[in-house]
């Protein structure tokens, strides 16, 4: 009789827990003082002992909702920058319930030096703090569709190929609560981890050449773990980006591996080029290279391991990462005539391979001292390992006219040290910080004749930097000097200089949720190891490209202008910036012995004005939103014996929308050129569009690249008086390509705040010099 009694129980309580009626909570949070709804603020529904259930984040109108709770006893816990948080304890709920106005307090202190508005957009002097929304969470599946979902001024984000790059190639680095990290990292976030995302649109000194820094911060789980899958291939063509990740978090310790691979495989590549020659005899040459359809192989893969130990004090971490890339082919081919006599032609084919490999030990300590002082250490090796080949050759009725067969092999070992201290003084923040970074490079080239070169280099950055505000005035006043050394062991030439650096930034809050900035930075830039290296290598029948020794570090003057404003549903920002390089080391062209000579040298400046306005609107009924930016370049490339002068309009667009659980996204990317020296990088043209559905942690998406378009183009131009190009690279497969994504995260655990890691050190530089139109 006891054991029915037994089962009795046991059984009614299973149906009382699967009959038991969900219970919904709402309420409307405001602003104490104001009285007015307080948008983007967090409400998280814990249990009464504090631990993390959901949460959700109020809309315009201040308004929460959280469904599907079960009856019972709970704690609410509300807050939002600017504001003192507060906890509100639900006792015995077991029906709907709609909680009365929630006001929340100012928290001056809390501000430390931050433009508060009442947006998911926090405007400090040096980042942005940004609390992604419901809807951009719930439209993204990693770390790079969120971006995209922020559409932020500075990045072109795109989804399809998982990259984020700024317009004209500058350093961006990626974090995770202050962790360096790779990209595919960034890839294997599940953006309901996200609490926040620190973007860096004016980073400081310690960040050296780094003109954005995002930094995400997540919620790590005390106990439990997750795992990620990621299918992202065309079921048309060889194309693909894929990945896993897995994450486990015991007390106070984690351990994660994440791997991605990426392929490539296309057989309609080809490239047109125009060339004109002028020889010291006076004559010229006008030729022009017709492509045929070529082979182009690409294999890429990331394996990044790591552990970490954290406690309220301190952090340790250490991550193995490893980055191999594969190329067997890159081949053109195609007729090459003189543009005057079509019957002078020869057939020509330029096939090279590549290969590296990339293996890396990141060791990183903070120590939080008393009275708001943080101590870190960071040490990184790496090295980096090349293998590079490339045969041209220009043939007639099979008598081969031009044979080039060129290969280099590299190894390069590299050390970066670096210690940080900083000091809160209430609101203001006084850091400090010494970076040395020590590289020896072993390169070997063969092109009929083998040349080695051993290259010794190193750089030392000392800095200090000091944050505050008076009234509505933020401020940044920072000093470095920069020690720069080289030594080359063949002939012993190299250089050491000694550079100062330094570095202000003032904002002044303007009425309306808006600010103006003005930036002024001295920063450097040494010559690469390839540059410097005295090696001679054909590129065809008539150019040779060679290094040069002499090659000196150089100084760079940038002013930058800010203006933003937001209003709703509307976020405006117009940038301008100068830029000024004198002795800047770039490209040029000679003649020597009749040969056309590549090469580069301390020209007299370069400058840059440019300017750009992005438009963003949304969310509208928290389902579209649209952005828009424009703008314009103007370079003057001024050489030893050359002055060119040009200008660049460029546009992008971005539109994206989410009904229920589906999911619409459209891009679009025009030209975004990059002129130094006298060479023209031209940028993508590029389109796209997405539709997808996601349930729960589950996600699919059907897309297509460049649907209105038949090909895909890239285009690079040099204007040199001896030897200039306009070149014209095609791939047929990136054009109508269609592609599905198919993503699966899965993560337990309870959560809390992480602590953040501070430094961002790496070294991708393979110091080896590249040959090939």
């Amino acid at each position: 009789m006891k054991q029915y009694l037994i089962i009795f129980i046991l059984l009614g309580g299973i149906l009382q827990g699967v009959f038991a009626q969900h219970v919904r909570i709402g309420g409307i949070v405001k602003d104490a003082k104001k009285q007015e709804p307080a948008e983007f603020a967090h409400i998280v529904l814990q249990r009464s002992d504090s631990v993390f259930l959901t949460g959700v984040t109020s809309d315009a109108e201040g308004r929460f909702t959280i469904n599907n709770v079960m009856p019972g006893n709970y704690l609410l816990a509300i807050s939002g920058l600017g504001y003192k948080k507060q906890y509100l304890p639900l006792k015995n709920i077991d029906k709907d319930i709609t909680l009365a106005d929630i006001l929340l307090e100012d928290e001056a202190i809390s501000l430390d030096n931050v433009t508060v508005s009442a947006s998911n957009i926090n405007s400090r002097i040096d980042k942005k703090i940004i609390y992604p929304s419901q809807r951009q969470v719930s439209a993204s599946t990693n770390g790079i569709d969120i971006l995209q979902q922020l559409m932020l001024p500075k990045l072109r984000v795109n989804p399809l190929f998982n990259e984020v790059s700024l317009p004209g190639g500058g350093e961006l680095q990626y974090r995770i609560n202050g962790v360096k990290v790779e990209i595919q990292d960034i890839m294997a976030l599940q953006p309901a981890d996200i609490i926040q995302i620190e973007f860096h649109d004016n980073p400081g000194l310690r960040y050296g050449n780094a003109q954005v820094v995002l930094d995400y911060i997540v919620r790590r789980p005390e106990t439990g773990g997750s795992v990620g899958l990621n299918v992202h291939d065309s079921p048309v063509i060889a194309w693909g980006n894929n990945g896993m990740n897995a994450k486990v978090n015991h007390k106070k310790s984690e351990f994660s591996v994440n791997y991605s691979v990426s392929h490539r495989n296309f057989y309609s590549m080809w490239r047109d080029n125009e060339e004109k020659f002028a020889f010291a005899d006076g004559s010229s040459l006008a030729r022009k290279e017709a492509g045929q359809p070529g082979h182009a192989e690409m294999y890429w893969q990331w394996l990044n391991s790591a552990y970490s130990y954290q406690d309220e004090q301190k952090m340790f971490s250490a991550t193995v990462r490893y980055y191999e890339k594969n190329n067997p082919h890159w081949d053109y081919k195609g007729s090459l005539y003189n543009r005057d006599n079509p019957a002078d032609g020869v057939y020509m084919i330029d096939r090279a391979s590549e290969q590296t490999r990339r293996p890396a030990l990141d060791l990183y300590y903070q120590h939080n001292l008393k009275n708001d002082q943080t101590l870190v250490l960071n040490a990184v090796g790496t090295y980096n390992y090349t293998d590079n080949t490339r045969l041209y050759r220009e043939s007639r009725q099979e008598m081969v006219l031009t044979d080039i067969n060129n290969a280099v092999t590299g190894k390069k070992y590299s050390f970066i040290g670096e210690g940080i201290y900083e000091k809160k003084f209430g609101a203001n923040l006084l850091s400090a910080g010494l970076r040395h970074t020590q590289a020896f490079s072993d390169n070997r080239y063969q092109n009929g004749t083998a040349y080695t070169t051993e290259m010794n280099q190193a750089e030392t950055f000392l800095y200090s930097e000091c944050k505050g505000k008076i009234e509505k005035l933020d401020y940044t006043l920072g000093v470095g000097a920069t020690r720069s050394y080289l030594k080359q062991a063949a002939d012993g030439k190299g250089y050491q200089y000694y550079t100062f650096n330094p570095r202000f930034v003032l904002q002044y809050t303007l009425p309306g949720r808006s600010f103006i900035r003005l930036k002024a930075d001295v920063g450097n830039a040494s010559p690469s190891l390839s540059n410097l290296s005295d090696v001679e290598q054909s590129i065809d029948s008539l150019q040779i490209q060679r290094g040069n020794p002499d090659l000196k570090p150089c100084l760079r003057y940038r002013t930058e202008w800010t203006y933003e404003i937001q209003k709703g549903l509307f976020y405006g920002n117009l940038w301008s910036i100068y830029e000024y390089h004198p002795k800047a080391i770039m490209d040029e062209k000679r003649l020597v012995n009749n040969k056309i000579v590549q090469t580069w040298d301390n020209q007299k400046d370069w400058r840059r004005m440019a300017g750009r306005l992005t438009l963003r609107i949304g969310p509208v009924k928290d389902i579209l939103q649209v952005a828009v930016t424009g703008g314009v370049n103007h370079y003057i490339s001024n050489g030893n014996t050359y002055h060119h002068t040009c200008t660049n309009w460029f546009m992008e667009g971005d539109l994206s929308a989410t009904y229920k659980n589906f999911i619409l996204g459209f891009g679009l990317m025009t030209n975004w050129n990059w002129f130094y020296g006298e060479t023209m990088d031209g940028g993508e043209n590029l389109h796209y569009a997405m539709i997808g559905y996601k349930y729960k942690n589950v996600s699919a998406a059907l897309g297509m690249i460049n649907p209105f378009v038949d090909n895909y183009k890239e285009e690079t131009e040099n204007w040199s008086e001896y030897a200039s190009y306009h070149r014209s690279n095609y791939i047929k497969e990136s054009s109508q390509m269609l592609y599905v994504r198919l993503t699966w995260n899965f993560s337990f655990g309870r959560t809390f705040s992480a602590e953040q890691k501070k430094l961002n050190n790496t070294d991708d530089d393979s110091g080896v010099m590249s040959t090939g139109k």
